[in-house]
């Protein structure tokens, strides 16, 4: 299977699901971003380690890497392995004194983990096709004042009672408005549907 190399973006509050965050990868050598929809408790886990905070006492994810960096163990890579109805799944790639094991994981722990090793993240072309969402040259350099205008025009129509073609326009809207969970949800209307351009 065709690997294809991550690397973290942002976290996102979600507008859909209370407490829940949008964990934003994005494609190394590419345009698409893969989000995953992550808790409040995972969210702080990761944002801990990207704002460098340095708690007072060693949270699970540090502890985690403490006990690994005693006992010679290196992560090598984590590799965002499945997708399981909506699910994603992760997997370790431990190596100590030349051995390697791969250990099963929640993906919002495997990212924890690879920020604070400072390890390449993986997935693989199927998974991308499936959940990864192409953002247009640009899209991201937008003013914010232009996204919040963008998305206060008018209410967004229902997905469910949407035409293929309002779908196709509201999933832009979405990205351009970066709201990569919405995005998600319009892109699998549409290939519920059937509709796979």
């Amino acid at each position: 299977m065709d690997k294809v190399e991550l690397k973290f973006l942002r976290i996102t509050y979600s507008h859909t699901h209370a407490g829940a965050y949008a964990l934003i990868l994005a494609e190394k050598n590419g345009d698409r971003r893969l989000p995953i929809i992550i808790g409040g408790v995972e969210a702080q886990a990761i944002a801990i380690q990207v704002e460098n905070i340095k708690p007072a006492r060693p949270l699970t994810h540090d502890l985690f890497k403490n006990l690994a960096d005693q006992l010679n163990i290196g992560l090598k890579e984590v590799v965002i392995n499945d997708l399981v109805e909506g699910i994603f799944h992760a997997k370790l790639v431990l190596e100590q004194e030349g051995n390697e094991v791969e250990v099963d994981a929640r993906s919002s722990d495997a990212i924890a983990l690879a920020l604070r090793f400072a390890c390449p993240i993986f997935s693989y072309e199927f998974i991308m096709s499936a959940a990864g969402l192409k953002v247009d040259d640009g899209e991201e350099e937008k003013e914010p004042s232009q996204k919040v205008e963008k998305a206060e025009k008018g209410e967004k129509k229902s997905i469910k009672t949407a035409n293929l073609e309002d779908l196709k326009s509201m999933l832009e809207e979405a990205l351009g408005n970066e709201d990569y969970e919405r995005a998600s949800r319009l892109r699998d209307e549409l290939k519920r549907r059937g509709d796979t351009n």
